[in-house]
């Protein structure tokens, strides 16, 4: 079983709000979830992002991966360096 940190979309038509969550790779992109660590708006300017952090550092140092999207996010937040720094 790989677990990914990825997007689930919510939001209206046209107007898209994300989950961040933590999910098995086979699940529907929003379907089912482990666990919600954080929320994305773009629809805000600059784009709203609320992170979970010690969730996040929790799921990324037991081995989930990713995906590109939100690798972009948890680095502009600073996560990802946090657990750069922790795992070397």
């Amino acid at each position: 079983m790989a677990v990914k940190i990825r997007l689930a979309r919510a939001g209206a038509k046209k107007k898209p709000f994300y989950q961040i969550v933590v999910t098995d790779e086979r699940n529907k992109r929003d379907g089912r979830f482990i666990e919600n660590v954080g929320t994305y708006d773009p629809n805000q300017n600059p784009a709203a992002v609320k992170l979970e952090e010690v969730k996040t550092l929790e799921w990324l140092g037991k081995g989930a991966q990713p995906t590109e999207t939100v690798k972009q996010i948890l680095k502009k937040s600073g996560v990802w360096e946090k657990f750069v720094a922790k795992a070397a």
